[in-house]
């Protein structure tokens, strides 16, 4: 288990890295909106030296209120579809690319663990959103195994290498 953390760990900083050269050759800044990695995704991208030329601003919004507030989530879509929902992290996504001047936004929120799953909602589910140049949105999903540390690395990496190939 820890030595598979210490790989998520490792292959996130690459991808901050590689991210990082690909956003400047673009000439493109980035934006996030975290609920369940808590900031995580924005501390990986501003460890990196210079991030200021790439990363315009992030965004934890870790309960719902602060998703109505900071990013536009209205309550409806959280009661109808619950704060893990791919809606949900579409409403985020939109919330904080309008709220920023970045080129390109992404949202994350989930069930990190060991508590909160559900039988349609279990534990290590993932919900991102993803927001390009020209404002389309695309959602997904995704099962991420291991404990509450391993779920929220492997949800940003996830984030940077869906990053990476909006890029493309």
């Amino acid at each position: 288990m820890e030595r598979e953390l210490v790989e998520f760990q490792q292959q996130a900083a690459q991808q901050v890295v590689d991210l990082a050269e690909k956003l400047q050759h673009c000439n493109m800044q980035i934006s996030c909106a975290e609920s369940c990695t808590g900031g995580l995704l924005a501390s990986l991208c501003t460890d990196l030296a210079g991030s200021s030329q790439w990363f315009e601003r992030g965004f934890v919004t870790y309960s719902n209120l602060a998703k109505q507030q900071m990013l536009g989530v209205e309550a409806e879509t959280l009661q109808l579809f619950g704060a893990v929902s791919e809606q949900t992290a579409a409403a985020m996504v939109r919330g904080a690319k309008a709220r920023s001047q970045a080129d390109l936004s992404v949202s994350i929120t989930g069930i990190a663990g060991p508590t909160g799953g559900s039988v349609e909602k279990p534990v290590g589910t993932v919900c991102f959103g993803f927001i390009d140049a020209a404002n389309q949105i695309s959602t997904v999903t995704r099962q991420f195994a291991g404990d509450r540390s391993q779920v929220r690395w492997q949800s940003a990496l996830f984030a940077l290498q869906q990053l990476y190939r909006l890029l493309d």
